[in-house]
This record gives structure tokens, sequence and C-alpha cells, in this order.
């Protein structure tokens, strides 16, 4: 009996521990501040209006019909921007049913500028990027003789974003986050001068705790380290003194948009990117995140499937450039990025490779993978394959995808058959109906989560990258992404998409219940918001 109570009294300690650690954790702190701060924003007009409420000329104003009046013009200015259509749709619902919340939300998270602590350098660092990405006349007609019918969708990154096309880039596709681990690894073992690694998440665990111990060889040694990550993608995951722990042992590291329980537009836009570069000649993009559950270390949700790709050559200067823009904005201090730049010979490899960036578009101007996804889908002939661990997606997408499957192209689209996010996972599903009546095939990876962001077509161009099938990542985050035309890759990432497919279930008798789905199309009224 003894022992029992003895158990019973250790179980009871461990579950008052967890619950204090949960109370008092930096999240549940920070979820009770911003409720605190929006509960206080949307009564505290009603609380003026009480004790001083406003007449004109002897007749009482109510404070509901100011805002009502109010949220019609911002609705009217909504409507009149270049805002996509589903955005307008969202905006318009909550200012006109809910208008004291929306003028609040509106005026909190609608941005079109720059953060006032960016713009000192914001400047200054894409003029310091621009003389490293300017395309001459000859490379231009190079590419367009090369490229052929493919050279406007490498085109429209250069006028978007800057980013320039390369030749002489050996690129490795690597199928599974384990591969990825294996060649990370090495690859910075082999660091001589420079290790940048910027990624949306890193969590305290076996991975990260490798990774570190390579990295403090490294500084050891005198190679530079830095690490930037996301601050509110780890603000459960890492400790608030993280970053300090790291610039203790001579890791400069970055907090991007460092969090602070204050609503803002500025935790809006979060780095979602996943990369390293090394000494300027080897990067790695992908969609793994540094985390045990990304290698399979853990599997909270089955296997996890993602895929990476090594770069090796020219193209890894965009990779840098792109670093090295976001660092310095973040870390408030400009550097000249000469310094950092690869001045060796890269190996004769065939292909095209093109790595890319984008985020907000007060930052980029447009929404630059959006519209490498589209222009890739709009010129499919044959086939068209995707795997996204979310599909939450707009009118211009769906579009695009339904007409490429009713011209005839094998249009195919692998989802995760174990969800992260439960609500996330159902939206997504709703998604399917739409996309199969136009010959869209739908398949989830039976064995748990797919996390790998990628398109491949017609055998003759793909892209990787971080960038989901959703709001997200496609209106809000900062993302990047490597399209690739002609690279012997491709083969490598088609047959991991044939193996794939033979993995997965096949949706087509999919049927969602009926209230699931009705609940789903009113969350997607404001997906676009969130």
């Amino acid at each position: 009996m003894q022992k029992i109570i003895k158990w019973f009294s250790f179980i009871q300690d461990i579950a008052m521990k967890k619950f204090f650690k949960i109370i008092f954790s930096r999240m549940t702190l920070v979820i009770i501040a911003i409720i605190l701060q929006l509960a206080v924003s949307v009564l505290l007009p009603y609380i003026i209006s009480y004790f001083y409420p406003l007449n004109f000329k002897n007749i009482f104003v109510p404070i509901d019909f100011i805002f009502t009046i109010l949220g019609i013009i911002l609705m009217i200015r909504i409507i009149n921007s270049d805002m996509n259509t589903e955005g307008q749709l969202s905006w318009a619902v909550l200012l006109l049913g809910f208008p004291i919340l929306g003028i609040f939300v509106y005026f909190l998270f609608v941005r079109r500028r720059p953060p006032h602590r960016h713009k000192k350098l914001y400047k200054q660092v894409a003029d310091e990027i621009r003389q490293y990405q300017t395309k001459s006349a000859e490379e231009n007609n190079f590419l367009q003789q090369q490229l052929g019918k493919y050279y406007g969708q490498f085109e429209y990154i250069y006028s978007a974003s800057g980013n320039k096309t390369y030749t002489n880039t050996k690129v490795k596709y690597l199928r599974s986050g384990e591969i990825f681990c294996a060649e990370l690894l090495e690859e910075l073992k082999r660091a001589e001068k420079y290790i940048f690694m910027e990624y949306f998440i890193i969590e305290k665990g076996k991975l990260w705790n490798t990774i570190l111990h390579v990295l403090k060889q490294k500084v050891n040694e005198g190679v530079e380290v830095r690490v930037m990550y996301d601050d509110l993608g780890t603000i459960n995951k890492l400790p608030s003194n993280f970053s300090t722990k790291l610039n203790k042992i001579g890791i400069k590291c970055v907090r991007f948009n460092s969090f602070i329980p204050i609503m803002s537009a500025v935790h809006n836009n979060r780095d979602h990117r996943k990369m390293t570069i090394i000494d300027g000649k080897v990067g790695f993009v992908s969609g793994l995140n540094l985390a045990d559950e990304y290698v399979n270390l853990k599997q909270p949700f089955g296997h996890w499937k993602d895929t990476a790709l090594k770069l090796t050559g020219n193209a890894v200067k965009s990779m840098l450039l792109m670093f090295l823009q976001l660092y310095q904005v973040q870390s408030q201090k400009f550097e000249s990025f000469s310094k950092y730049i690869y001045q060796g010979e890269a190996e004769e490899t065939p292909g095209f490779v093109c790595p890319y960036g984008d985020g907000p578009k007060y930052f980029y101007k447009e929404y630059v993978a959006e519209n490498v996804f589209l222009n890739i889908i709009n010129q499919s002939q044959k086939y068209l394959w995707i795997t996204t661990p979310y599909l939450i997606i707009d009118n211009k997408l769906t579009t695009a995808l339904t007409n490429a499957a009713m011209r005839g192209v094998d249009v195919r689209i692998v989802t995760p058959h174990k969800p992260d996010k439960k609500t996330i996972f159902q939206i997504t599903r709703s998604s399917y109906r739409q996309l199969q009546k136009a010959g869209v095939k739908i398949f989830e990876y039976e064995k748990g989560f797919i996390h790998a962001k990628q398109i491949l077509c017609d055998d003759e161009i793909a892209i990787l990258g971080t960038t989901n099938f959703d709001y997200r990542s496609l209106l809000h985050h900062y993302e990047c992404g490597v399209l690739m035309c002609k690279t012997p890759c491709l083969a490598d990432m088609k047959t991991d998409f044939e193996k794939l497919f033979n993995e997965t279930i096949d949706m087509k008798d999919f049927k969602q219940n009926s209230i699931v789905r009705l609940f789903c199309a009113v969350v997607k009224i404001f997906t676009p918001m969130l």
C-alpha cells in the first residue's frame, strides 16, 4: 500500500510540475497578454463612450454608428486595393460584422511598408545586393537561347526579386531528412571560413545537439558561425535566453522579429526559410527544421517525409545574399557582402538553377512564390506532381490546377494522412472536392506526415523550397525556393515521386462529413487573414 501511495505521489508531483511549466511558460504568458490587449482594445471605446458620450447639436451619436461608418470606409479602401479577392472578402465580413474588432485588427495587421526599425538599413542592403545580381546582355541572350519556352519563368523571378539564374551548379536531391542530416553534418565539418544557418524552428534534441557540437568545434577553429531563427516559431520550443547562450560561445545568433507580448503587424511576417550556406560554395535548401521529428528521431505523427537540395557552385551566391539581407536588417548592422562571395571557379555542370526569395509585399512588391507556382502550373503539358503538407489555396491557384487537369495534364497532389494540426488537416481535405471534380488526383501519404514542398513538371522543370500551398506561406511569411530546369537531379526527384505514390492512399472516394465541410467553409472565409 505504501508503494502505491509513493507511486501516486510521484506521478502527482510530475503532473503538477508539468502543469506549472505550461501555466508559466513563455507561450502561455504571451497568449494571456495578447488576450488582455485585445479585450481592452475592443471594450475601451464603449467605456469612453459611456463616460464621455459624443453629442452633435444635442443629438447623441452611438459609438457603434461611428465605427460602422469607419469600417465601411476601410472596406471601400480594401476593395480598391491590390489585395486578392479572398482577402477582400475576409476583411469585408470582419469590418461589417464586427466593426470595432475589425478596425483594430486592420490597423494592426494591414501593413504596406517596412517596420520602422528596418527602414534604416532596408535601402542600403538592397543596393548592396543589386550590384551582385545584375544580369548582362550576354547572359540574358544565353538564357533565352538555352531555356527556350522556360525562359520567361526565370525572367519573372529576376524581374520580381532580383535573383539571377545560374549555370555550373551541381544539385543533389536528398529524398529524406535522414539523408539531409548526414550530408549537412559532413559539409559543416568541412567548413573553412563561415557557416550561415537560417531556420524557422530550432528545437533542443539529438539533432540540434549534434549540430551544435560541430558548430562549437568550428568556432574554436576560427570559422565564423551565424544562426538566425524565428522567435515566434520557437516560442514554445526554446528558452528566451537561447540566442544569448549561443552568442556567449561565439556563435553570432539573431532572433528574427524578436517577440514581445504586444500585438504588432511585425509578428505576422515570420521567417519560414530553412537554409544553410557554407563558405559560399555549398548550400542546403529544404522543408526541414532543426528538430528531431524532421529526421524521424521521434515520430509524433508517424513517419516524417521531407526532402532537401544540396547546391554546390555558382547559385549558392543567391542563397548567401538572401541570408545576409535578412540577417543584417534584423541585426541592424550593415557590412559589405564582398568578403563572403566565393571567388573560385565552379565545376561545369548541366542545367539551370535559380534560388529565389519571397516575403511580405512591402519587402518584395510581388507575391513571388505564388506567381512562380502559377507560371509552372500554367505551362505544364504532360504531368504536374506536387507535395505539400497543407492545401489551403486561393481561387487563382485552384483555377490554374483545375485548368491544367482539364486540358489533359496528369495533375497529382500528395498531402499527409496523419495530421499535425487537426483543424488545418480538415480544411486541407475540404479543398479536395473542387479539384477532384476537374480531374486532379489527390493522394495522402499513408505512413505519416509529408512535409516536403515541391513541384515536378514534364521531366524538365521543378521547384523545391519552403513554401506551402497555404495562405500563410504565400502571403505573409519570408520563404525561399529553388527553380531548376534540365538539371540531372530531376530524374532522382521523379524516382522518389514514383516510390511515394506506392506509399499513398488514393482519395478519389473520399467524402467529408457535411458538418465538418460547413465548418471548414466558414473558417476558410478568414484564412487569408490568419
